[in-house]
């Protein structure tokens, strides 16, 4: 294990992206091959500065992260679109490039998903024989992940209190996944619908994907750990699945490098959108931890079924959901229904102090202009057309190119 660190003290943020023919978007599993042109000889992982780049479970996603920890955020957005700029350049010559949102709206996984065939092929080899990976819910939901570290059991408790009460908002936040197979899905947040049963082979991985009522070390290898332990047993007799990655929550706790993984961000068109959205949920978190909101033993008592069944209308609804829970909303010193869009309005005014100001033209378009999934549905305008689909998303991908926000 490296260094632990104390809460806030250091990031860790994590962009997955899926790469597209240029003349028609349908999906290029060539990741090997870009890692090649970068590095010269294929490899899974690739440090490029501040940013580094690696394979995931399918042949056609690309991952960029931090390279470590970093204590900066602010600066992240210029950082991965430096490597997005440089990435669609080594794509050019292969007719490929990046395309953002967390799914593709035309893809066909059963004929379009190729599992990475390099590195720990035998730990994506399993997961397909046990789940079948060849579907929506495993090879077309690109996330942004949050990694937050807490030092100890005292930290981990505050922590882990705070990110289970704002997880059911965060759809209504960043939801970037409204049409599937040219289609409008009826769901503002089509990943999180396939979340939540895309391992329903072995429900004890994903729960009730907000995790369960647990805030030291000890419970939570007893509550999460040990049920998923011996619900894999039987499928993984070689024990080469690790409990820590097993475990597919909406955030997970990884104690072997002290963080908490929040899982639950649907990627946007662009960095500056991606760093806006976490920044404005890390600040949130950090009033909660500080109970600027409601107190630690307020946030202790929902359970996750509860948090779940409010999670739920709003992957559906996205932003549009109007919450009428008091007891929620009075977590937040809210004390009357309001919709997802404006209960976020709020909040953003308890912490905006507190954030930078190269992020406010971005969470101003995403809080008063809609979800990316709702911006794209209204660019779309009922148009389902192949054709009119392609050029909204090609709008899309020119905008990660941009670094500029998508408006419908």
């Amino acid at each position: 294990m490296g260094k632990k660190y104390h809460l806030f003290e250091v990031y860790g943020i994590e962009l997955e992206y899926m790469l597209v023919n240029q003349s028609n978007l349908k999906v290029a599993p060539i990741v090997d091959a870009l890692l090649t042109n970068k590095n010269g000889e294929l490899t899974s992982d690739i440090e490029n500065g501040a940013i580094a780049w690696s394979n995931e479970l399918v042949a056609h996603v690309v991952e960029i992260k931090t390279n470590g920890p970093t204590a900066n955020l602010n600066n992240l957005s210029k950082e991965f679109h430096k490597n997005i700029v440089e990435i669609n350049a080594l794509l050019q010559p292969l007719n490929t490039q990046l395309l953002p949102t967390a799914s593709h709206p035309l893809m066909n996984p059963l004929t379009d998903t190729q599992l990475w065939k390099h590195s720990y092929s035998e730990v994506y080899e399993l997961y397909n024989r046990i789940f079948n990976c060849k579907g929506h819910g495993w090879s077309n939901v690109q996330s942004t992940h949050i990694n937050l570290p807490f030092y100890d059991d005292n930290e981990f408790e505050k922590l882990h209190a705070a990110i289970r009460i704002l997880l059911p908002l965060i759809p209504g936040l960043c939801a970037s996944s409204p049409i599937l197979e040219g289609q409008s899905t009826g769901f503002k947040d089509t990943r999180l619908e396939y979340y939540q049963t895309n391992q329903k082979e072995i429900p004890e991985m994903t729960g009730f994907v907000i995790p369960e009522q647990v805030f030291s070390k000890s419970d939570y290898h007893k509550t999460i750990f040990e049920p998923i332990k011996k619900a894999i047993k039987p499928f993984d007799t070689q024990n080469i699945l690790d409990h820590h990655f097993l475990n597919s929550r909406g955030a997970i706790a990884r104690f072997d490098r002290n963080a908490i993984e929040i899982r639950l961000v649907d990627i946007q068109e662009c960095p500056k959108a991606d760093m806006a959205i976490c920044v404005l949920i890390i600040e949130v978190l950090k009033h909660l931890v500080n109970d600027g909101f409601t107190s630690l033993s307020n946030q202790k008592e929902w359970s996750n079924v509860s948090l779940f069944n409010l999670l739920n209308p709003i992957i559906k609804s996205g932003e549009a959901y109007i919450v009428s829970d008091v007891n929620y909303l009075d977590l937040f010193g809210i004390h009357e229904p309001l919709s997802i869009q404006n209960i976020w309005k709020k909040i953003y005014d308890d912490v905006k102090p507190n954030i930078d100001t190269s992020h406010y033209e971005a969470l101003d378009i995403i809080l008063n202009e809609g979800t990316l999934s709702t911006r794209i549905l209204k660019a779309i305008d009922n148009n389902f057309s192949e054709d009119n689909i392609k050029t909204i998303y090609f709008d899309l991908a020119n905008c990660l190119q941009t670094n500029s926000l998508f408006r419908a």
